[in-house]
């Protein structure tokens, strides 16, 4: 068992990327949106909620990946294939493209507020993710495949799936605020 949930700094600290070996427990969609409800709390300036999301999980999976596979060269597909299949559940931010510079950065920096909100809640549950950033997220073929508009922006791609968490304990390092602090 991690070892303390009782602070949201310790929470923070402990809070890793998962990226393989997920347990063989499905993500439901409920337990996600449950989790949603309370990372839309994230600042967003003007109340705007710039965010959608598109859970793709079970049968749809298989689908998901055929887009996925479909903008890579044939000769990395099956390693992708197997990847994105141990993956139980993915789950993409989208947000609206305005093209006023500062609304899209307040966006952005609020979709991505939440992602980290997300993922924190996720890890108090033993609901481990990562985020994803692949080139697949900007083909036209992809967007098209799984829905995203024109004027919107996929801000990631998350992986989602249960972990023991004895298995990803692992000691971290962060550089000192001190060593990156300047008063004016």
């Amino acid at each position: 068992m991690i070892e303390s949930r009782s602070s949201v700094s310790s929470i923070i600290r402990e809070r890793t990327s998962i990226k393989t070996n997920y347990l063989p427990k499905e993500v439901e969609e409920g337990t996600v949106v449950s989790l949603l409800n309370d990372a839309v709390w994230a600042p967003t300036h003007g109340l705007r909620e710039p965010w959608r999301f598109i859970f793709v999980s079970g049968e749809r999976k298989s689908s998901f990946i055929e887009a996925v596979l479909s903008c890579l060269d044939a000769k990395n597909q099956e390693k992708m294939r197997g990847k994105l299949m141990d993956v139980p559940a993915f789950l993409l931010a989208v947000m609206p493209e305005d093209p006023r510079q500062k609304i899209w950065e307040e966006d952005f920096a609020a979709v991505c507020t939440l992602i980290q909100n997300l993922q924190l809640l996720g890890w108090e549950k033993e609901l481990g993710m990562v985020w994803k950033t692949p080139n697949h997220m900007y083909d036209p073929k992809f967007r098209r495949a799984i829905g995203v508009q024109n004027g919107e922006k996929v801000v990631g791609i998350l992986q989602l799936g249960y972990f023991d968490p004895a298995q990803h304990v692992k000691e971290r390092k962060r550089t000192s605020v001190s060593e990156k602090w300047t008063s004016f």
